[in-house]
């Protein structure tokens, strides 16, 4: 599945389930057996810091990469196992969080329940799909499959096989309601770029896709799949050259498009919007904010101008593509095959229990939240987390004031939004109430089908009430944390907020160095090339001065050439445009985790632990956080899809932090070396 950040969220990973790793380490937290002296630190500071790891590190076989995040999210997957497991002990009532838990963790295990229902569960909607008669009866179809996306980091190209998708948040310019914004969908492919690039690597994969969906329509009994298949990977790519650039996306002032619904006929014509709008439930709405509005007119006419069965066929394969994993093993093997094999180079499915694990997990979040928190996350934790952040917010004001070329106004403004940033740690004040939503012991793809109605009828309920300034976007069992601009907010979840991340136990330069680093990085958020656009009330605003705005596009165009200069793969390069915001958070967040980090010292000097002087331990905790290694296939998938540089180039970050220099004797001449003039310095 594509992985990238909407404008409105920015997290630290694109895809903390992808990553696995076992670095150990010593009583300096660094993981002294996995550097490599060898390598100058100079010349390649991923490979010192990981170069003895990488001789030997192995990605699993149900993996697409390896590296640190995933000991961390393996170690939460493992507790998280744990408790859903042991969710239906004692028997507990009938409708109680408990229930529901242990229910959908049995369906989803239940193989032989789903082998007996088959396609039953789909009947309903592929009946619904057959029956399309006219182009009213296809825009009350695709407004029925509208869904909400509640992954803020990922929406800005939304990924969604149905044609639009929805997100509820506030108005970018009114911060006091929430508002609807239509975004672009109707592929199944990771991209745009995987139907229109004209290279050999994404040609193949066309080929591979329509076989693929051959072999799902057959599989499912319908006639003529072949030519069927045909017809779906044309309008599919007609989709896809209707759709807006991940670029043109994620550019916020191309976004603040507020339509009127009764507007829409005129605005994007082509589709029945207010059959589309009745169907999903959106027909009161005033006004709905068109993220992508080129590409909304370009779908809304595809529905006017291809055949009716050409749109019966692509609605009745997305449906199944959509539900494989929860279909019949012939299905599930072919929904792999494809989006696992070959889309990912995967050679093998993760067990069943561990996906079982992942989709509890996802669609009772909260419910499974709790518990973890109750078991895995103490209050101790929770308070001394909130402590390291108040230093690192308390170093980024400081730093604030000493920019010598930001002027008064703009100084002030920032200062004022850095007071006003709502941080949340461990997990949310309130919990999701789970009470309406059915689940049976007995009905995996309808527990699924049912979470993802539910979802969105919690989301379409916030629409024209007041924003809620504590609410939550990710689970506290997910290992990641992120960054919202609108909200003016961060959240960093509990799964996170343990080693090698966050030891309490631990010596501070290896936490600031870690952990530091992935809250100083989510703190920039707020000041990068999106979160600058946005004022301390998360409104779209500007409050530069002429000339400070200048000066940080201009660092910025230099951070990102200088990303552009990374070769992930022989003759594809990092876009240092796409990747900027993560790239711009990267440098300052590891900036101000360091300044916090000599602060924590009070003056003292730090101690030499393992042999490493305190820099060293805070830059190698850093190099050693992006450990990885990742399969062409999907590193090929990330660079086309994905707004954070590869990990290897992350590690890099370090060049740009004039104490890394003599901290790792680092001389001019080496590869990584630049001149003082040439280090990025934006915060």
């Amino acid at each position: 599945m594509q992985r990238m950040r909407w404008i409105l969220a920015t997290a630290i990973l694109c895809s903390p389930a992808a990553w696995a790793a076992t670095p150990g380490s010593g009583p300096s937290g660094v993981d002294l057996a996995g550097i490599d002296h060898g390598v100058k630190p100079g010349d390649d500071f991923f490979r010192y810091a990981n170069g003895q790891w990488l001789k030997t590190a192995q990605i699993p076989a149900d993996r697409s990469s390896t590296g640190t995040f995933l000991k961390v999210f393996e170690q939460a997957e493992k507790n998280t196992a744990e408790l859903i497991r042991n969710a239906g002990a004692g028997h507990p009532a009938a409708g109680s969080n408990a229930r529901k838990i242990a229910d959908y963790y049995a369906a989803w295990m239940d193989e032989a329940a789903i082998e007996q229902h088959g396609l039953a569960p789909l009947k309903p909607e592929l009946a619904r799909i057959d029956a399309i008669a006219s182009r009213t009866d296809l825009a009350r179809v695709l407004g029925s499959r509208l869904r909400a996306d509640v992954d803020p980091v990922n929406a800005t190209h939304y990924h969604t096989e149905n044609l639009f998708g929805l997100f509820v948040t506030q108005g970018l310019e009114d911060p006091s309601r929430n508002i609807a914004y239509l975004l672009q969908g109707g592929l199944v492919m990771p991209s745009r770029d995987y139907y229109l690039a004209d290279d050999a690597h994404m040609a193949a994969i066309r080929a591979k896709y329509r076989t693929y969906i051959g072999a799902l329509l057959k599989q499912a009994g319908i006639a003529d799949a072949e030519a069927k298949a045909t017809t779906i990977l044309d309008l599919e790519t007609k989709i896809a050259r209707a759709q807006a650039s991940l670029l043109d996306s994620e550019d916020v002032h191309k976004a603040n498009n507020l339509w009127r619904t009764t507007d829409f006929a005129q605005k994007a014509p082509g589709l029945d919007w207010t059959a589309y709008f009745r169907a999903a439930g959106l027909h009161g709405q005033p006004q709905i904010d068109v993220w992508q509005p080129t590409a909304i007119g370009g779908l809304s006419a595809l529905t006017a101008s291809e055949p009716l069965q050409a749109w019966k066929d692509l609605l009745t394969f997305h449906t199944l593509d959509q539900n494989t994993a929860l279909l019949p093993k012939a299905f599930a093997d072919l929904g792999f095959d494809f989006h696992g094999r070959t889309l990912q180079g995967t050679p093998e499915q993760r067990p069943r229990w561990k996906r079982a694990v992942g989709a509890t997990s996802a669609d009772l979040g909260d419910a499974v939240g709790q518990l973890y928190v109750k078991h895995y996350f103490p209050a101790s934790s929770r308070a001394e987390v909130e402590q390291l952040v108040k230093n690192l917010l308390a170093a980024f004001d400081e730093r604030i004031d000493t920019l010598s070329w930001m002027t008064p106004a703009t100084r002030a403004k920032a200062k004022a939004k850095l007071a006003t940033v709502r941080v949340g740690v461990g997990y949310p004040d309130r919990w999701r109430d789970y009470a309406a939503l059915e689940i049976r012991a007995d009905d995996a793809l309808g527990n699924r089908l049912r979470a993802e109605k539910f979802e969105y009828e919690h989301q379409r309920a916030k629409l024209g009430q007041p924003v809620d300034r504590a609410e939550w976007w990710m689970t506290p069992q997910t290992v990641n944390a992120v960054n919202l601009p609108l909200q003016n907010a961060l959240n960093f979840p509990a799964a996170i907020l343990q080693p090698p991340f966050f030891d309490p136990h631990a010596d501070a330069a290896a936490n600031y160095g870690a952990i530091g680093s992935v809250i100083g990085h989510e703190i920039s958020h707020s000041f990068d090339n999106t979160g600058a656009e946005f004022d301390a009330q998360g409104r779209l605003a500007n409050w530069w001065t002429p000339e400070d705005l200048a000066h940080f596009k201009a660092a910025g165009q230099q951070l990102a050439k200088q990303y552009d200069q990374y070769e992930a793969l022989p003759g594809l390069h990092v876009n240092g445009e796409q990747t900027l915001g993560e790239n711009i958070a990267d440098v300052s967040g590891l900036t101000i985790a360091y300044l916090a980090y000599h602060k924590s010292l009070g003056g003292k000097p730090a101690p030499v632990i393992d042999g490493l002087t305190g820099d060293q331990r805070f830059f190698l905790a850093y190099g050693q956080a992006w450990r990885s290694k990742i399969r062409d296939a999907a590193q090929r998938q990330r660079l086309a899809t994905d707004v954070h540089a590869p990990a290897d180039f992350r590690a890099q970050t370090v060049r740009n932090l004039d104490p890394w220099y003599p901290a790792f004797d680092v001389k001019p001449g080496e590869q990584l070396y630049l001149a003082p003039k040439d280090r990025v310095k934006i915060w």
